[in-house]
C-alpha cells in the first residue's frame, strides 16, 4: 500500500463511522416517534396483574428478592439507562457472526415486552423496539418503580403471576418474609419456570438456586458462608424449607 492509499484509509473509515452514526441517529429518532409513550406503564402493569389474578406490590420490592433478582437477571440495573451497553455489544457481535439470541435483556426491556408487546417482531426490529421502550421507561420512572412493576407482571410457574402470588403460593409467606434460599428459588425460576419447577424438578431447582446464590456472592450481596448456609444440598433441599409446598 503506497503512502497516498495509507492516508486515504483513515479518512474513509472516519466517513463510514460518521455515516453509521448518522443512520443510527435517524433510526433511533424514528423508533422514538413510532413506539408508544410509556406514561401509562403503571396502569398497564396494574391491569395486567389484575387480569392474571395478581396485584401490584403496594411498597418497594423486598431487599432479598431484589438482590437475588438483580444478581441473576440484571446486575448493572442501577447503573444502566434501560439498556446495558455491554449486552448491546454482545448482541451486536452475535448478530454479525450469525449467532443465536445471547440474552442480555435488562429489566426495563423485559418489562417493555410484557406491557407493550415489544418484541413480537423478529431479529433486529424486536431488539430495537425493546431497547427504545426500555430507555423511555428509564427516563420516565425511578428504578424502584420499574422493580415494582416488573415484580407484579412476571410469571413464576404454577399459575403464579407476580411476586406476591408466588411467595404466598409456594412458601405460604409474604415476600418480605422470604429467606435467602427462598428468594433465590423464586429469582431463579424467572428464566424458565417449567424447567426449574421446584415441585416437579427439585434437583434442577436446587442447582438453579445455587447459581443464584453464587451470583449473590459474586456481586457482593451475600457472604460465602451465608450463601452456603442458604443453599440446598441434594436431598436436604426437601427438608430445608426451600422446596415449595406441594399443590393439593
Amino acid at each position: 500500500m503506497d503512502v497516498r492509499k495509507r492516508r486515504r484509509w483513515p479518512r474513509r473509515l472516519g466517513r463510514l463511522v460518521a455515516l453509521a452514526l448518522s443512520l443510527a441517529a435517524v433510526a433511533l429518532a424514528g423508533a422514538l416517534a413510532v413506539t408508544p409513550d410509556v406514561g401509562d406503564a403503571e396502569h398497564r402493569a396494574a391491569a395486567f396483574a389484575r387480569a392474571h389474578g395478581a396485584h401490584s406490590p403496594s411498597s418497594a420490592v423486598p431487599a432479598r428478592f431484589t438482590a437475588a433478582l438483580l444478581a441473576t437477571e440484571n446486575s448493572r440495573f442501577y447503573h444502566d439507562v434501560g439498556v446495558d451497553p455491554v449486552s448491546v455489544v454482545r448482541v451486536a457481535a452475535a448478530a454479525v457472526s450469525g449467532g443465536g439470541d445471547v440474552g442480555g435483556a435488562t429489566l426495563e426491556q423485559q418489562l417493555a415486552k410484557q406491557l407493550y408487546g415489544a418484541g413480537n417482531s423478529a431479529g433486529v426490529v424486536r431488539k430495537s423496539e425493546q431497547a427504545v421502550l426500555a430507555v423511555k421507561l428509564y427516563s420516565r420512572f425511578d428504578k424502584w418503580q420499574v422493580l415494582r412493576m416488573y415484580a407484579s407482571v412476571v410469571y413464576f410457574g404454577h399459575g403464579y403471576w407476580g411476586l406476591d402470588a408466588a411467595s404466598e403460593g409456594y412458601f405460604g409467606r409474604t415476600p418480605s418474609q422470604l429467606s435467602w434460599g427462598q428468594a433465590a428459588v423464586l429469582a431463579g425460576l424467572l428464566q424458565a419456570p417449567s424447567a426449574y419447577d421446584p415441585i416437579r424438578h427439585p434437583d434442577r431447582a436446587c442447582a438453579r438456586q445455587q447459581h443464584v446464590l453464587a451470583r449473590l456472592v459474586a456481586t457482593g450481596q451475600l457472604g460465602s458462608r451465608a450463601a452456603a448456609s442458604a443453599a440446598c444440598a441434594g436431598p436436604a433441599f426437601h427438608a430445608s424449607g426451600d422446596v415449595p409446598r406441594k399443590h393439593v
